[in-house]
C-alpha cells in the first residue's frame, strides 16, 4: 500500500467519504484540501453507464470552459504556407507541413495539441501509430481538423478542451486551478456536465451517469451528488 504524507492525512480527514456534496461544495473543498505546494489542476471525472465499444457510445468531442483551464497549451499546426501562417499570427507554438511532420516523427512531442487542415491529414497518417496511444491525432470530431486554424488555436488556447471516454466509460477532464475561485471552478464543472447530458446515447438504458467525483493533482476524491450539482 503506497504510504501517504501527513498533508495528505490531514487533508482527507476534511472529505466526509460517506457523503456526496453540492458541485459547489465539491470544487470548494477540492481547493481546500490540495496538498502540493505548485497551483495544482483540479479535474472532474465522470462514471458512465456506456459501452466505449459500441460506435454510438464511444463519446468524444471538446467543449470551450467558461473560465479555461489556466493551463498554457501548447498548440501546433500541420498546415501549407499561408495556413501555417494564419496559425502562427493567431498564437500557435509552432506550424509547418512536411518539415513539422519529420521532426515529429523523429521524436519530437514539445506540445499538448495538434491542429491539421484536411488536406495534411493523408500525411499525418503515417505517424497514427505514434499520435493515437497519445491521444495527439487531430480529429474532426474535436474540431483540430479543419480549414479555420487560426479559429482552432485561438478556442484551444482560451481553454477549449477534449473529451473522450476511456475503454471502461469513464471521462475525465481538467475543469481549472486550485487558484481559481470556486464559483468559477463550479461553472466549468457545470459545463461539462451539461455537455455530457446533451450528448446521452439514446442507447443508454438505466442511470447514466453513476459517479461523478473532483479531486485535484494528488488530493483526495470528493463524489459529487448529481442532483445537487447545479448547487
Amino acid at each position: 500500500m503506497m504510504k501517504r504524507g501527513k498533508k495528505y492525512l490531514e487533508a482527507i480527514k476534511l472529505v466526509d467519504k460517506t457523503k456526496k456534496y453540492s458541485g459547489l461544495e465539491a470544487v470548494d473543498l477540492a481547493k481546500k484540501t490540495s496538498v502540493t505546494k505548485f497551483d495544482a489542476t483540479v479535474e472532474a471525472a465522470f462514471r458512465l453507464n456506456v459501452d466505449p465499444r459500441k460506435a454510438d457510445q464511444s463519446l468524444r468531442g471538446a467543449i470551450s470552459l467558461p473560465h479555461g483551464t489556466g493551463k498554457d497549451v501548447r498548440v501546433i499546426v500541420v498546415a501549407k504556407a499561408d495556413k501555417a501562417k494564419e496559425a502562427l499570427a493567431a498564437g500557435a507554438d509552432a506550424a509547418g507541413d512536411v518539415e513539422l511532420i519529420e521532426k515529429i516523427s523523429g521524436g519530437w512531442f514539445e506540445f499538448d495539441v495538434m491542429v491539421a487542415t484536411p488536406d495534411m491529414m493523408a500525411q499525418l497518417g503515417k505517424l497514427g501509430r505514434v499520435l493515437g496511444p497519445k491521444g495527439l491525432m487531430p480529429n474532426p470530431k474535436t474540431g483540430t481538423v479543419t480549414v479555420d486554424v487560426a479559429k482552432a488555436v485561438k478556442e484551444i488556447k482560451a481553454g477549449k478542451i477534449e473529451y473522450r471516454t476511456d475503454k471502461v466509460g469513464n471521462i475525465h477532464v481538467p475543469i481549472g486551478k486550485v487558484s481559481f475561485e470556486a464559483n468559477k471552478l463550479h461553472e466549468n464543472l457545470l459545463a461539462i456536465y451539461n455537455q455530457l447530458i446533451r450528448i446521452k446515447p439514446a442507447t443508454v438504458k438505466g442511470t447514466y451517469i453513476q459517479n461523478i467525483s473532483v479531486s485535484t493533482t494528488m488530493g483526495p476524491g470528493i463524489h459529487v451528488d448529481e442532483t445537487l450539482i447545479k448547487k
